[in-house]
């Protein structure tokens, strides 16, 4: 077992501080196996949702690799994606090709099991839409609820393709939408905070210094959830959120707790 640096609690986060980004892929590695070992013997299936840009890469890579790829039953795994990119799956920037390549490829999985948002479409609404009928169909008469969702976080402070000042923010009917960035000038696919927040463990992963500031905005500056959308992330009932940070990307948040100790 990979022991962290440092663990602390901020508000209803635990957050788990590690000497670097290998480390704390490697603790995520063994969460991710041991929620999916508990998943599937309480509920016959174990359902994740991923997150893309280019931090989750060598956790994925991590994942498919020969000593960890047979630690998952990928039998009974169902992968979907938190946001997507509104391009074709064969498009550079997509979400699904870089988890295709980097994971998927390396794993035994039925087809039926890996979900693909549908962006050849050309609507994204539409898209959307699908996506949403894909969820509630895989989970049957159940409420969708994820066993682990895993969720990046911008400079800016959004996750997912919740961006400061969208109207996805606002969302609180549908489990997923048509997100237009203006900052981007791109249409995205995005969870909404409902269909997070439903999930069973929530986890955060963020690394580097160009992160400490963002982070400690999040978990210890002013509520703005409009402008710091990941702050709208916050587990019902008895699912619980935490952060895996490496020690640069927790540097303000160590200052910051210090500064906010009494005398």
């Amino acid at each position: 077992m990979v022991r962290f640096a440092e663990s602390i609690s901020v508000g209803n986060a635990r957050v788990a501080i590690f000497p670097d980004s290998k480390q704390a892929d490697q603790f995520l590695t063994e969460t991710i196996a041991d929620v999916a070992r508990e998943a599937i013997a309480k509920r016959g299936a174990f359902f994740i949702a991923l997150s893309g840009g280019g931090t989750p890469r060598a956790l994925y890579e991590l994942l498919g690799s020969t000593r960890w790829r047979n630690r998952i039953n990928w039998q009974r795994t169902h992968v979907f994606l938190g946001d997507e990119r509104f391009v074709p799956l064969s498009n550079p920037a997509s979400n699904f090709r870089m988890i295709q390549q980097t994971l998927l490829a390396h794993v035994d999985m039925p087809k039926d099991n890996v979900h693909p948002v549908a962006t050849e479409s050309g609507d994204a609404s539409a898209a959307a839409a699908d996506y949403e009928k894909q969820i509630r169909k895989a989970f049957g008469n159940e409420p969708p609820r994820f066993d682990l969702n895993l969720l990046g976080v911008g400079t800016n402070a959004h996750t997912a393709s919740l961006f400061p000042h969208t109207r996805a923010l606002h969302e609180r009917k549908k489990l997923v939408v048509a997100n237009y960035v203006d900052e981007l000038s791109m249409w995205r696919i995005t969870f909404t905070t409902p269909l997070i927040n439903a999930s069973r463990h929530i986890i955060f992963q963020a690394y580097g210094l160009e992160k400490a500031n963002t982070i400690c905005r999040i978990l210890l500056g002013p509520r703005d959830p409009d402008d710091a959308p990941a702050q709208l992330i916050h587990p019902e009932g008895d699912g619980d959120l935490a952060w895996v940070i490496d020690q640069a990307a927790a540097q303000r948040l160590a200052r910051n707790r210090e500064n906010k100790k009494p005398a």
